[in-house]
């Protein structure tokens, strides 16, 4: 399995008029979880279109369990439990820093398409290794 932790802090501009932070926002927070995990495994976006994939998200889940207020700190924990074939599944649990609690938990599935055709591909080998030697880490 492949984890990743990274934090952000909520901004005033994140909340809404309960003083909440937004729930739109979280999609911003996944993505954010999702690209710094790619990064630290040397799979930023910009290396991936580069060797002609793109990866348009698919399918995406949240669940709100708590609230998040302004100025909070959060963790956003990012997770690959399984090998990407045509689309990968990365798992996402944000949790407020301070309070220890969790704030929201939820998914985004992503495919992969050839960047000039627009067709659905295989994941390419190059992020398939990536991911699995973390997979197989001692």
């Amino acid at each position: 399995m492949l984890i990743h932790k990274t934090f952000v802090r909520v901004h005033y501009a994140d909340t809404d008029q309960m003083q909440y932070a937004y729930n739109g926002k979280f999609f911003e927070y996944f993505e954010v979880g999702r690209t710094e995990m790619m990064r630290e495994h040397g799979l930023p976006y910009k290396t991936i279109e580069a060797e002609g994939f793109q990866m348009p998200v698919r399918e995406t889940y949240i669940k709100f369990i708590n609230p998040a207020f302004y100025d909070e700190l959060l963790e956003i924990e990012t997770r690959v439990e399984s090998l990407p074939q045509a689309r990968v599944h990365i798992d996402h649990t944000v949790t407020s820093k301070n309070r220890k609690v969790v704030i929201a938990e939820g998914h985004v599935e992503l495919a992969f398409i050839n960047k000039e055709t627009k067709k659905i591909s295989r994941a390419p080998r190059f992020f398939i290794d990536a991911i699995k030697a973390e997979f197989y880490k001692s």
